[in-house]
């Protein structure tokens, strides 16, 4: 995941040859800019940095990250909201806010012997693409309704508009959701707008508009979920400042 979401000189991402996922690669600098937060977005990661594979969980909060030696390399696979616990095989609630070694989940051996693959690759990145590629087509496709869920959400319909749309009550979304986002509907919407919002007013839309636009009811709610989401007024955000 990108600091603040954000790509700056150190941090690149494209599309995956996976559906849906994206690759990126991040190089420490050793200086303050490593800190940035990591917003919630709805994803999980695969991550790679020499010597070590782990998991991002879903984040209900920003993640702060350490301050590392310059230099140190991170390749990421950023899987889109809901399709990451059939890759992993656990559910996203039991990885929400957390960073978990892949031993924990698949085991030393497996986590090792793939490391160690990674760790000795000519391209590192190319070659955590495809673990990620042979481990998804061994976890089979996702479930359609999951992809509704994040489309009618981000789309800015309500929790009961999307269950309905689904075919499903609002007890069964939320019962669905936990295992596959980390948590409920409700929740999921409101990371879904923080990063609606906060991409238009990257794009210089006015915080008014972008309140509006992004579904907020007003501007001072803009401001008070940004803050809760994020720990920093939505200006700091936009700056890059701590």
């Amino acid at each position: 995941m990108a600091p603040e979401n954000v790509a700056s000189r150190d941090y690149r991402e494209r599309p995956s040859r996976l559906a849906g996922a994206v690759v990126w690669t991040r190089v420490a600098s050793g200086g303050a800019g490593d800190a940035r937060p990591v917003l919630p977005d709805g994803c999980m990661d695969l991550l790679w940095t020499e010597g070590r594979l782990f998991v991002a969980g879903p984040d209900t909060r920003a993640y702060v990250p350490q301050v590392l030696e310059a230099g140190r390399r991170f390749v990421g696979i950023r899987f889109r909201p809901g399709t990451a616990p059939a890759f992993f095989g656990v559910p996203a609630h039991e990885l929400r806010d957390q960073r978990e070694e892949l031993a924990g989940l698949w085991g030393a051996g497996a986590a090792r012997r793939l490391t160690e693959r990674v760790d000795d690759a000519a391209d590192p990145t190319a070659a955590l693409e495809a673990v990620a590629m042979e481990r998804a087509a061994r976890a089979g496709p996702p479930d359609p309704l999951l992809a509704h869920i994040v489309a009618s959400l981000d789309a800015g319909h309500s929790v009961a508009r999307t269950a309905a749309d689904a075919g499903v009550n609002a007890r069964q979304l939320h019962r669905r959701s936990l295992p596959a986002f980390g948590y409920g509907p409700k929740t999921l919407a409101r990371v879904l707008r923080l990063q609606r919002a906060l991409a238009l007013a990257r794009d210089g839309m006015s915080y008014a508009d972008t309140a509006a636009v992004a579904g907020f009811a007003d501007q001072a709610h803009l401001a008070r979920d940004v803050r809760e989401l994020t720990g920093k007024p939505l200006g700091t955000l936009l700056r890059g400042g701590p």
